[in-house]
């Protein structure tokens, strides 16, 4: 994902997503080393969304469409404790495999900015201001990694960005492990199955 510009259609959804809203635990039991297994995290991510929290009118379309794996949908937009509750790594995952490449919150529960971090998965970019409501679902979007803006190009307006630091390398590099590898902190094989 090495790029300085993330491009997409966003999701918007509100505050205190937490991880059973986006993966709901009853979709927990797929081996994610089985790649026919792997993709129905994809097909539930963010099922358990209630529809007040979607951003969505009654009857919209729904992050992933029905029969489907992965989602039109690049961008999410949120607001306050995004990936609040349990510890899933599993939360993260499924965004990645719906095709997610980042999220964008005002703040997030630690262990999911972690979990998004460590494992490689998505972006979790963190708004200055909570700018949720100034985007809607289906929004064309521009993330700018090197300037740290993102731009609702439906509505021109731009926002500011948190800067990532040193989390960016080490999800460009595909997860923590990866990462070791690739600065040679661990022998390439180390954490090799992880």
């Amino acid at each position: 994902m090495s790029q300085n510009k993330i491009t997409g259609r966003a999701y918007v959804v509100g505050d205190n997503i937490d991880t059973d809203q986006i993966i709901p635990a009853k979709h927990l039991v797929y081996n994610t080393h089985s790649p026919e297994e792997r993709k129905l995290y994809g097909k539930f991510a963010m099922s358990g969304v209630p529809e007040e929290k979607s951003g969505l009118p009654k009857g919209g379309i729904k992050f992933i469409r029905e029969g489907e794996y992965q989602s039109e949908f690049d961008i999410i937009v949120g607001g306050k404790n995004f990936g609040c509750g349990s510890s899933r790594e599993h939360a993260p995952l499924a965004l990645q495999v719906a095709g997610v490449k980042a999220v964008v919150a005002q703040t997030y529960a630690r262990i999911f900015y972690r979990n998004s971090v460590d494992g490689g998965f998505v972006m979790p970019l963190e708004s200055v201001d909570n700018i949720y409501e100034s985007f809607s679902t289906g929004d064309q979007v521009e993330i700018d990694l090197a300037s740290n803006q993102i731009k609702n190009v439906s509505t021109g307006k731009s926002f500011e960005l948190r800067p990532l630091g040193d989390a960016a390398d080490i999800i460009n590099a595909g997860g923590l492990f990866a990462y070791a590898r690739k600065i040679g902190m661990i022998s390439q094989k180390a954490g090799a199955n992880v």
